[in-house]
């Protein structure tokens, strides 16, 4: 048997290192895979040093934006009337391939979890022709099952009822059994079921979205949406275990045809099959007086990093005060950069999280990225029981609502959805609500960090949030 010397592996190392910057090189330019420079750098360095780990994990998880993103079919820019007079926010997510603003009403934002559940299910009910929902996890619990069997009475009445769930979320939510929807006739999609995956080099990527949408294009079209997922922990809890902080919302009208068209475009793509959705391109542009929002959607089928985008502007913008609140904040350099200018010139930014949040990774990544915002005059607080809301409000000019959280996995590589609200008065009502949480919050006192933590939080925030 012949035996492998110092200068055969040395040989086959240098043959797969090429080997895995050729493909990396061929990927990112062929699927225009634009990347932040760490992660670039990062992925360099692992074909670099660990040929053999870095291809086949390159493979894997190694892109980020399909080689052609879905187009909104209520994106058109030659019905969007020119003009000064148009708010900023509006006409930068109309610039990134957003649809313009369509009108709703009866906006409520839920005080609480048993709000916030009152509210799912009397959409879930009042539903009497379509009702399309996706969720990141289903919890098997007695929750999900509230949940799931409201969704099989109604496929029972005749109400066409789909259902969108994603692969990994669903392992996350305990698998929860789904043949009694199936009987009932939902129909149910996977979106990227992780051993049976339909995105080759894109396992990855998972949709973070949450939404349901009832009726849409009829006359009572409502949307729920907001942080939530459809598990004990995010509404009323379980015996023990208090209920996560969260925000949700629902609301009426033809913005929630904008929701139904994106939840058409994922349905599309997970499932394969299904008409288009034609009563989505009708959604009329609101009108001057109108309470107006728009569907903002994030993620590998936009050709931008839309939100990213969208936040990085907000903070240029901003003239008096920007608030954010996540559970998990692990900053890109851009946005970094952009909030602690808004600092600096000024504006009072507050940025609201749990002290402690699930997941202990984040909790460690995040102190580079709010070091740096403390050092430059953002208020951080810190709330004392695990917060999971996702909330950006700027002056009295934008409130974004929905599921995406501040960081580099949920602003590049998640699929999200935020709702924009350009209503002055509906923005009052979020910052109000953001200023409610913030009462109870205590202030983040910041502090140097030593060597072995500084290393630890550079590996945690290579490897989990940039890769």
């Amino acid at each position: 048997m012949p035996v492998l010397t110092l200068s055969h592996w040395l040989s086959l190392h240098g043959l797969l290192t090429v080997a895995g910057l050729l493909v990396y090189v061929v990927v990112s330019h062929v699927l225009q895979q634009r990347r932040h420079p760490s992660a670039a750098i990062g992925w360099v360095l692992f074909m670099l040093l660990l040929p053999f780990a870095a291809l086949p994990l390159y493979l894997l998880f190694g892109t980020r934006k399909l080689a052609r993103a879905s187009p909104s079919t209520l994106t058109d820019h030659a019905a969007w009337p020119p003009g000064d007079d148009i708010a900023w926010p509006a006409r930068t997510a109309i610039a990134l391939e957003q649809p313009p603003p369509a009108a709703y009403r009866d906006l409520h934002i839920h005080a609480d979890g048993a709000q916030a559940l009152h509210a799912l299910l009397e959409v879930i009910d009042g539903a009497r022709h379509t009702l399309d929902l996706c969720t990141f996890i289903l919890g098997r619990d007695a929750l999900g099952a509230a949940v799931s069997a409201r969704l099989a009475a109604r496929a029972r009445a005749g109400v066409r009822v789909r259902l969108l769930l994603d692969g990994v979320g669903r392992m996350l939510g305990g698998r929860p059994d789904l043949s009694a929807l199936a009987q009932a006739g939902v129909r149910i999609g996977l979106f990227v079921p992780p051993l049976h995956s339909p995105l080759k080099g894109r396992t990855n990527l998972r949709n973070h979205r949450k939404l349901v949408v009832a009726d849409a294009g009829h006359v009572a079209e409502r949307l729920w949406s907001g942080g939530r997922n459809l598990a004990a922990e995010y509404f009323e809890g379980q015996p023990g275990h208090a209920a996560w902080r969260d925000l949700s919302f629902d609301l009426q009208g033809p913005l929630a045809r904008q929701a139904a068209d994106l939840f058409q475009r994922d349905w599309l793509f997970a499932v394969g099959d299904g008409p288009p959705s034609a009563h989505a391109r009708t959604a009329p542009i609101a009108a001057p007086g109108e309470s107006a929002g728009q569907v903002i959607a994030s993620g590998p089928d936009q050709a931008n990093d839309t939100l990213q985008a969208l936040l990085v502007s907000a903070a240029c913008r901003a003239c008096a005060r920007m608030m954010l609140v996540s559970p998990y904040v692990v900053l890109d350099d851009a946005l970094l950069m952009a909030l602690t200018l808004a600092a600096r010139r000024g504006v009072q930014v507050d940025l609201l999280l749990p002290a402690r949040s699930n997941h202990r990774l984040a909790d460690i990544a995040r102190h580079r990225s709010l070091r740096a915002l403390a050092g430059a005059g953002v208020r951080i607080w810190l709330a004392p029981r695990m917060l999971h809301a996702k909330a950006v409000i700027v002056d009295e000019a934008l409130a974004l609502a929905g599921s995406a959280n501040l960081d580099s996995r949920s602003l590049f590589l998640n699929y999200e959805l935020m709702v924009a609200f350009h209503d002055a008065r509906d923005i009052a009502r979020y910052a109000a609500w953001f200023d409610l949480e913030r009462n109870t919050a205590r202030r983040y006192v910041a502090q140097p960090p030593g060597l072995w933590r500084d290393l630890g939080e550079g590996l945690v925030l290579w490897l989990g949030f940039q890769l």
